[in-house]
């Protein structure tokens, strides 16, 4: 192992083992975690994809598509798709902004209203399963440092 400026040990240069992959774990774990949640809602007809589009326009509803783009860090064209079949799904309505009517606030339907506390039970007890063994500040580091390196990533911008 080589150590790197600050203390940090990194695998011999052309190794990079799946253990020692910040990279891998997380994507292993973001799988694991949509496989868990998708168990948890289908009976709700909500699939993984539209779920944190549910969640930012629960804690804000009225978004634009390009806000919610921002807020969910997710591609115009993927959610375009995505908004398209939460529509399909009865899941949302679009209404032109009073403002811009060029634009369109994305609105909760009933039914969508009606589904978030037993969605937002199934993505807790997903997260209770996750992090099970772990006390709570353990957790909280756990967010904490992810959310670091969320920012590091951030920082270097897009290409």
């Amino acid at each position: 192992m080589t150590t790197k400026p600050e203390g940090r040990a990194s695998p011999p240069i052309g190794r990079l083992p799946r253990e020692a992959s910040l990279g891998y774990q997380v994507n292993h774990l973001a799988r694991l975690l949509e496989r868990a949640l998708r168990l948890r809602i289908e009976e709700y007809e909500v699939v993984p994809g539209q779920f944190a589009q549910l969640l930012a326009l629960y804690e804000q509803e009225g978004l634009t598509q390009r806000e919610l783009c921002e807020r969910v860090q997710i591609e115009q064209p993927t959610m375009a798709n995505t908004l398209q079949r939460m529509e399909r799904d009865g899941l949302i309505r679009r209404v032109p902004d009073p403002q811009d009517r060029r634009q369109a606030k994305v609105l909760l339907s009933d039914r969508a209203r009606a589904l978030q506390e037993p969605l937002v039970a199934a993505a807790r007890e997903v997260n209770d399963a996750a992090t099970g063994g772990l006390d709570v500040s353990e957790v909280a580091l756990l967010l904490s440092l992810l959310a670091r390196a969320i920012e590091n990533l951030e920082s270097l911008g897009r290409p």
